[in-house]
């Protein structure tokens, strides 16, 4: 395969990839619109604080975007997190994670358990900040911890599931998280993507690896 005829195959998967984001992430948030009210007033309810909670996270080729999700914390998480870091149960140090995690609210634990926090996330992808598929994003003082190695994850568009998602979430060691993130990189394909997206259901049912 000559160089043109690469870069031509490339452009057109990315084409694709495109067009079903937009047109797949517009019919969901029309369908599940009664949904993602029902969770905003449970969430006004359940606790202080906005419906929303959006973070800036880092891009395709490190540039910064804000990524939404439904607030499933208490407005003072930020503060308590120093005092949890010496429990963080994600390995490798650079993801912080942790069950039952006290900062957490009532309705918080129940849509992150099915990773409805998520959803506003479809928001990220019809502008064109993230993608369905593609690696998780990162925090950008994440991102300063990261090994050259690691920082191969930035060269594609970061998704809403991914591979380790669909494989026990954040049961996956991060070093492991950073390998599947890559492969799939490699094997990048809009097959593959549909493949992923099919597997995310059961695995967003089960709720394995959520928390």
């Amino acid at each position: 395969m000559s160089y043109i005829t690469l870069v031509n195959t490339i452009n057109d998967t990315n084409i694709t990839k495109r067009l079903f984001d937009i047109i797949v992430s517009a019919i969901i948030i029309i369908l599940l619109s009664p949904l993602l009210l029902i969770i905003a007033f449970l969430i006004k309810y359940d606790s202080k604080g906005p419906v929303f909670f959006s973070q800036e996270r880092v891009g395709k080729d490190r540039i910064l975007f804000k990524m939404w999700k439904f607030r499933s914390m208490y407005i003072d998480a930020e503060e308590r997190k120093a005092e949890l870091m010496k429990q963080n149960e994600m390995q490798g140090g650079v993801l912080f994670k942790m069950k039952n995690d006290p900062r957490i609210t009532n309705i918080g634990r129940f849509i992150r358990k099915f990773s409805i926090d998520e959803l506003p996330q479809l928001w990220d992808v019809l502008v064109g900040n993230m993608s369905l598929v593609g690696p998780r994003p990162s925090l950008l003082k994440e991102v300063e911890q990261y090994t050259p190695y690691q920082c191969q994850r930035l060269k594609a568009t970061p998704g809403i599931t991914c591979t380790w998602q669909v494989s026990g979430r954040s049961d996956i060691p991060f070093r492991k998280q950073v390998e599947l993130d890559l492969e799939y990189i490699e094997q990048q394909s809009f097959i593959n993507d549909i493949i992923i997206l099919v597997k995310t259901v059961p695995a967003v049912i089960k709720a394995k690896g959520s928390y």
